[in-house]
């Protein structure tokens, strides 16, 4: 683990920030719900919203709306500082908000006062079908051709071919164990659910709603009768499946985390020995001594994929398209990957980071590993899977759901 990564968790913790919680990050299922080419097989419709066609003088400013440590200006962390570059080379001010979870930041684009957002998978389809925000000309983006190729016209920043956004960065939902207690070495979620009463007491799982997708692979995989085809797409008998699923586990949870310092510390003193958790997570834990290991289990996983989306309403639109191509330039990317704790988009970062072993640890340039991952999404009514003959439940219904399961 990179200590610029400790840095990070620890200024989170301090501010309070849930680590994406409610949640934060990418969508779709693997290959589910995607048409041969990657690009959205849904059936979405979004609004008709124009898209801008050339950039002109920047309006001098450009007010963001991010994640903490996506736009740090040195005032976190005075050797953190990848903002202060856009501005001498821009001329446009930046004034960033951080948000903490997904919800508070479709609620806050909805004001009309933020041109930019970097918006997670569970909130860019509600940010879409509201017209909240506005399809991206990636023509205009000089970094655009050098994003991941597996992250672009995704069923979660794109409908009907037509990007709405600028891939930013991506990890995976892995299995953190104790490698003491758990043993042999775990390969499948069935770990931390028909499995769990082996660690009673001792699971941990992620706290958001959008932690019902990660019981919908489950059955997915384990029982093809459900016929779940994605697991953001998932009808009343399905959603109740996965309830009944996460209910079960429930009796084995010792807590339910979205503070990843609390995980550490829970994994550190073994009042959890099993459980869902992040790459940079696994790191953290294991330099503090923790007997720890994490894997990707033989199912796939769930995961994130963050974009950064313009405002329909944006104020100062010129200033927000220099923003995206900067902030997913390669040496802004590789400094916020490494700060952030997460694998970079522009994969000409790789050659930047400072820890040279960086990108092989979070699997950057790895497309064979990224297709295993189910990235976050915005359940919808409209199956994000294809299908017609039925009505899906949404993240409305997602949210009901976690509470029951929760009690």
């Amino acid at each position: 683990m990179t200590k610029i990564g400790s840095r990070r968790l620890a200024a989170m913790a301090c501010a309070g920030v849930l680590a994406l919680a409610a949640t934060a990050c990418g969508t779709s299922s693997g290959d589910s719900g995607s048409g041969s080419d990657g690009s959205a097989d849904q059936g979405f419709t979004a609004p008709d919203v124009p898209m801008q066609d050339s950039i002109g003088d920047g309006e001098g400013q450009v007010n963001i709306l991010a994640w903490p440590g996506y736009a740090e200006d040195g005032s976190t962390d005075k050797s953190v500082d990848w903002v202060t570059p856009f501005e001498k080379e821009t001329g446009c001010q930046a004034n960033v908000k951080y948000f903490g979870t997904s919800d508070e930041a479709v609620q806050l684009m909805k004001s009309g006062e933020y041109d930019v957002v970097s918006a997670s998978g569970d909130a860019t389809l509600r940010l879409i079908a509201a017209g909240d925000v506005a399809p991206v000309n990636t023509d205009l983006l000089t970094n655009y051709a050098d994003i991941a190729p597996f992250l672009k016209d995704r069923p979660w920043n794109s409908v009907d071919g037509q990007m709405y956004g600028v891939p930013h960065g991506w990890g995976a939902n892995l299995l953190m164990y104790n490698t003491d207690v758990v043993k042999p070495a775990p390969t499948s979620w069935g770990a931390v659910f028909d499995g769990a009463s082996d660690y009673a007491g001792k699971v941990t799982a992620y706290d958001s709603p959008i932690y019902i997708a990660d019981a919908a692979l489950y059955l997915m995989k384990t029982q093809p009768d459900l016929g779940i085809e994605d697991p953001y797409a998932l009808d009343q008998d399905q959603l109740a499946a996965a309830v009944d699923l996460l209910k079960k586990q429930k009796e084995n949870v010792s807590e339910y985390w979205s503070d990843y310092l609390k995980e550490v510390q829970a994994f550190k003193s073994g009042d959890s020995v099993i459980g869902t958790t992040w790459e940079v997570i696994n790191a953290v834990a294991q330099g503090e001594g923790a007997k720890v290991d994490a894997v990707l289990p033989e199912e796939g996983s769930t995961g994130w994929s963050d974009t950064w989306m313009i405002s329909s309403e944006a104020k100062n639109p010129n200033c927000s398209y220099l923003w995206m191509d900067y902030i997913t330039s390669p040496e802004a990317q590789a400094q916020v990957a490494e700060y952030f704790g997460e694998a970079p988009a522009n994969t000409k970062a790789c050659t930047l980071t400072s820890d040279k072993s960086f990108c092989d640890t979070y699997h950057a340039e790895d497309a064979a590993y990224a297709d295993q991952i189910h990235y976050w999404t915005t359940p919808i009514s409209q199956c994000l899977d294809g299908r017609t003959d039925v009505t899906c439940t949404d993240y409305g219904d997602w949210t009901t759901a976690w509470t029951e399961v929760k009690g």
